[in-house]
């Protein structure tokens, strides 16, 4: 299952995703209008969800992308990548294995939006040096909490 959240400036772009990519079990952590909200009362909860493994990815929908992405990445075990072409996708999950990626509706158009993630969902994470790496941001985590 992949998490999808949004606030009120990603709100139409979730819509469209979900609609688009109808063969993807989504679980929805809102926002479910344009009624202005704080964003991190959805990035927080998916990005948990991702975390403690009820959903296996998380996709985060703001403005820019900017305050998801730095919400998400609070969460522990989160690698929140903000994505706003299918080369960045692409890196986030093969060098990074982002588990949780961010998109600014107002930065890339919906179509692009929808590459963006069909792309991140089919990469596969290189491993190798990019998993060392990633052990040294886990080893931080972990020193550090």
């Amino acid at each position: 299952m992949i998490a999808i959240g949004c606030d009120h400036g990603g709100y139409e772009l979730k819509k469209y995703i979900m609609q688009e990519c109808n063969d993807i079990d989504f679980k929805d952590f809102g926002t479910f209008s344009e009624e202005s909200m704080d964003f991190p009362d959805v990035a927080f909860p998916l990005a948990e969800s991702v975390a403690n493994g009820e959903c296996e990815k998380g996709i985060l929908i703001c403005r820019s992308g900017i305050g998801m992405t730095i919400a998400a990445n609070k969460v522990k075990g989160i690698r929140c990548a903000l994505c706003y072409n299918v080369n960045t996708a692409k890196t986030a999950k093969a060098h990074n294995n982002a588990n949780v990626i961010a998109i600014g509706a107002d930065e890339v158009s919906k179509e692009v939006a929808y590459y963006i993630i069909q792309v991140w969902l089919e990469t596969e994470f290189l491993g190798g040096k990019y998993q060392k790496r990633l052990d040294k941001i886990y080893n931080y985590e972990e020193s550090t909490r």
